[in-house]
């Protein structure tokens, strides 16, 4: 979904934005007087918003994997169902952050909500850095400060409305590609930084002036402080207020310090369509929550069906993991050049069809069974029952060890589910396939469903709007883990990925409904010509 405007070449050029996609060419056919500096600031300010969006997703990712050792050293009482509390805890934190965050920023100017959230996230892995302190609890204070981390991250509904209201329609798509773009890398690099830092050891180094061990489990998150008070610095020296309406001439609102709130354009009287902003909460709900089952549900599924153990299915996943993340980059540096063509609504239509593919294609046919684990594994350190499956993706299982008196470790499927008796098995090449195309089509939606979004909010301020679209993720990656833990390990794969197969099928059916309703603020009101559909 794309809008014709046409104007004199005004626009400065030769500032092209992070992950080139052409901007300073859009900027020149936009009917828009915009000075050179005035552009240049305001793509400044947009790139400061694309690595606080990177820090907040390496905030969740740098300690995921050395989160169970460490809660195991500083409190032995901590078990794996407390584990699966923690790693929630940040998406938590994140959904009830965001829409406080996003009604803040729309009502001053977002310095204040983009300072005081990274405040909070420093603030936060300090007080990780400083959980073996206290004699008792520790694993309480440890859930306290993902949460906060997480709570800190619920400034993603401020950084994307900032973004939403400083681009014009035509730079829309390439700044939110931009955005998650950035977002999916620091998901990516938080598990190499958080090996980089192994090589510290357990041990480290002790100030005991200060109370504080210089290891591998805290070393990673005062890295992760740092990052934040360089982002700090660079929101007070570089990051400024800046909003153009949808053909990109520059516009007053009420984030300028000192300015009137009655300045806004006449466009934010006209009323949003609500159907089409429940209807995208829905799809990116459901995007989130088929994304984190997927996440979700690897470590068990190879496990059981190709009898690898915990070992094996962390470092072959892991792999997967990197691949799939790879591949996201580069879909959203190519969606934002193919949304210009066909435009938004089909590429996420595309897209949703792409996911169902890539889980039709799980579902369990022939009659080869997988092998079966007769002999349970007793006194592991974490045993596997729905309650420690909770909340744990993949990744955060690479931190599990067999007890030293173990020699073996039995693989296969589990006897205690009952399933594993007349499931046929699921071959490696379909979970390959299926980990290709849930790669190809996840970043796919997950883009067009934020530039969708706040196309249809149009110039009205977007923190709030922002702020349940991001809290409807987070709860959507708490309740994917969930559903995996009940659903597979009670019924197997053939009732987890039917369901979810019916899942996105109803959301194809509401994005078919809603279709025409899924314009641009602009062009509903007939002020902007649509050009694709």
């Amino acid at each position: 979904m794309a809008a014709a405007v046409s104007g004199p070449d005004e626009a400065a050029d030769g500032q092209e934005p992070l992950l080139s996609s052409g901007e300073p060419e859009e900027a020149e056919s936009r009917d828009v007087v915009e000075t050179q500096e005035h552009y240049k600031s305001r793509w400044r300010s947009i790139r400061i918003m694309y690595l606080t969006m990177f820090l907040s997703s390496l905030g969740f990712s740098i300690v995921i994997m050395s989160v169970w050792p460490y809660l195991q050293k500083i409190d032995p009482t901590a078990d794996g169902s407390f584990l699966g509390w923690i790693i929630a805890s940040y998406s938590i934190g994140q959904m009830v952050a965001s829409p406080l965050f996003g009604l803040w920023s729309n009502y001053r100017p977002r310095r204040e909500p983009l300072v005081v959230s990274s405040a909070i996230s420093i603030a936060a892995n300090c007080l990780y850095a400083y959980i073996h302190v206290p004699h008792s609890h520790n694993k309480y204070y440890m859930l306290t400060a993902r949460a906060l981390v997480g709570f800190g991250a619920g400034n993603v509904a401020a950084v994307r409305s900032y973004i939403a209201g400083a681009t014009s329609l035509t730079e829309r798509t390439s700044a939110m590609a931009n955005t998650s773009a950035c977002q999916a890398i620091g998901f990516i690099l938080g598990p190499v930084f958080q090996t980089c830092f192994t090589l510290i050891g357990e041990e480290g180094i002790t100030w005991k002036l200060i109370f504080l061990q210089l290891n591998m489990y805290t070393a990673p998150v005062l890295f992760g402080a740092l990052l934040g008070v360089i982002n700090i610095i660079l929101i007070f020296a570089i990051f400024r207020e800046h909003r153009v309406d949808d053909s990109g001439r520059q516009c007053k609102s009420v984030n300028f310090e000192g300015e009137e709130s009655g300045v806004l354009d006449q466009d934010t009287e006209a009323n949003v369509d609500h159907v089409a902003v429940v209807a995208v909460n829905f799809l990116f709900f459901v995007i989130l929550f088929v994304f984190a089952v997927f996440e979700t549900i690897a470590t068990p599924l190879t496990m059981d069906m190709y009898s690898w153990t915990r070992k094996e299915a962390v470092f072959y996943n892991g792999i997967i993991l990197c691949v799939v993340g790879i591949e996201s980059v580069i879909v959203f540096m190519v969606v934002k050049t193919l949304s210009k063509k066909t435009g938004e609504r089909a590429i996420l239509h595309g897209g949703l069809l792409i996911v169902l593919v890539g889980f039709f294609i799980l579902l369990p046919w022939g009659k080869k069974l997988p092998n079966i684990q007769w002999e349970e594994i007793k006194n592991n350190s974490i045993p596997r029952t729905a309650s420690t499956e909770m909340f744990m993706p993949f990744w955060s299982l690479q931190v599990m060890q067999l007890p030293s008196n173990h020699t073996t470790e039995p693989v296969g499927c589990p006897v205690t589910q009952s399933w594993c008796l007349n499931t046929p098995m699921i071959y490696l090449a379909q979970y390959i396939s299926s980990d290709i195309l849930i790669g190809l089509g996840y970043p796919v939606c997950n883009v067009m469903s934020y530039t969708l979004y706040s196309k249809i909010l149009g110039p009205k301020p977007q923190g709030v709007y922002m702020g349940w679209l991001t809290a409807s993720g987070s709860g959507a990656r708490i309740l994917g883990p969930v559903f995996v833990s009940q659903v597979y390990t009670h019924l197997g794969p053939r009732w987890a990925f039917s369901l979810i197969c019916g899942v996105v099928v109803a959301s194809l059916l509401v994005l078919e409904i809603v279709y025409k309703r899924l314009i641009a603020f602009s062009v509903r009101y007939g002020r902007m010509q649509e050009e694709n559909c």
